[in-house]
């Protein structure tokens, strides 16, 4: 008998455990959302500024200090400055406040933007500014050198009756006449350029082309006293 009331006892008990009027589990709470951040604003140095003076710390440096204005939602930025004659790219990282000084090489063309970052997987970028930090004794710059609006950079495009159009963009600091000669091949974008293809008093061509076949081109740039190389960009066509 004492075993049969254990054994009752027992189940009474697994089954107040099993279905027992315990509180109900809590609601969880919802994850944080995170907003996009919002766009800098540059502020300086100025777009286009022909003639950037820096600070002077050798014959061949200055720093530059770039400020722009803050952004929402926005925890930290990132100054991604690229020198236009080798592509060469600085970045500084991190950044709590709303500038930041840089040593940079004098006589160079620059370009920089912002990128507002925050805990979210979502960034956004600035506007993309450029300017000329100044050189020793230097009266006049060359232009700036020649960025790739179509194709873009590594596309795939289709011909048009065996064409292709190319278009580039650049300015002069100096607001000088600009001429440009276009470099296409299919070995380096080096190779010497056709006549048609020389002193062009536009930022366009069509250029005839072969089908499946891989492109390089770049521009040299010139204002007749200084003249300025583009990096090489390439295509492909279908």
């Amino acid at each position: 008998m004492k075993q049969i009331h254990y054994l009752l006892a027992l189940f009474t008990f697994v089954f107040l455990m099993s279905c027992g009027g315990g509180d109900s589990a809590p609601t969880p709470t919802p994850a944080p959302v995170i907003k996009t951040p919002g766009k800098s604003i540059l502020v300086a140095p100025l777009n286009a500024k022909t003639c950037e003076e820096g600070t002077n710390i050798t014959a061949t440096q200055s720093t530059v200090t770039f400020s722009w204005n803050s952004a929402s939602d926005t925890e930290s930025y990132e100054l991604r400055i690229t020198n236009l004659n080798t592509s060469e790219v600085i970045t500084q990282t991190g950044i709590s406040t709303t500038s930041a000084t840089v040593t940079l090489t004098r006589g160079i063309p620059y370009s920089w933007s912002i990128t507002s970052k925050n805990k979210g997987a979502t960034t956004t970028v600035s506007d993309i500014w450029k300017f000329y930090l100044a050189g020793v004794g230097v009266t006049n710059y060359a232009p700036f050198p020649a960025a790739a609006v179509s194709p873009l950079p590594g596309t795939t495009v289709t011909p048009t009756n065996g064409k292709v159009t190319l278009t580039w963009d650049t300015s002069d600091v100096d607001g000088g006449t600009l001429t440009h000669t276009l470099y296409l091949d299919t070995v380096d974008g080096k190779q010497t350029p056709l006549a048609a293809n020389s002193n062009l008093t536009v930022k366009t061509k069509e250029v005839s082309v072969a089908a499946n076949t891989i492109y390089y081109w770049r521009v040299v740039t010139s204002d007749g006293s200084n003249a300025a190389t583009s990096i090489v960009y390439s295509f492909k066509t279908n």
